[in-house]
């Protein structure tokens, strides 16, 4: 399974990691190792096309449920996530993003806090 991490780079500019997470066998299915988080929330962005550059307030586990978005980071690299989609969010600093809707069309996300 794999991740995408969204990090402040030593540049001044956030970049994207992609990490894979393990999944090991365990009885009927596969689990990863736990990850920290606390009081999940879910969220639909509708209405806006873009929100220009910002950085995160928190380290947060951004998984989308429906739709899609589109993340810019610094050096114009774009990517799109998709329903499925898991990003841990990260760049506090620096520049940060821009967030874009795809096609005007909203998306359904869930984000869980990550602990240290």
């Amino acid at each position: 399974m794999k991740m995408t991490r969204l990090y402040s780079g030593s540049d001044g500019q956030s970049h994207f990691e992609d990490i894979n997470i393990e999944l090991p066998p365990a009885d009927v299915a596969r689990f990863s190792k736990p990850f920290a988080t606390d009081n999940i929330r879910f969220g639909i962005i509708e209405g806006i096309d873009e929100i220009p550059w910002h950085t995160m307030d928190s380290r947060e586990y951004i998984i989308i449920l429906q739709g899609a978005m589109e993340l810019e980071v610094g050096d114009g690299t774009k990517r799109i996530f998709k329903a499925g989609d898991i990003l841990l969010a990260e760049d506090q600093t620096g520049k940060g993003h821009i967030t874009r809707s795809i096609n005007g069309q909203k998306w359904h996300f869930l984000i869980a806090p990550a602990k240290d």
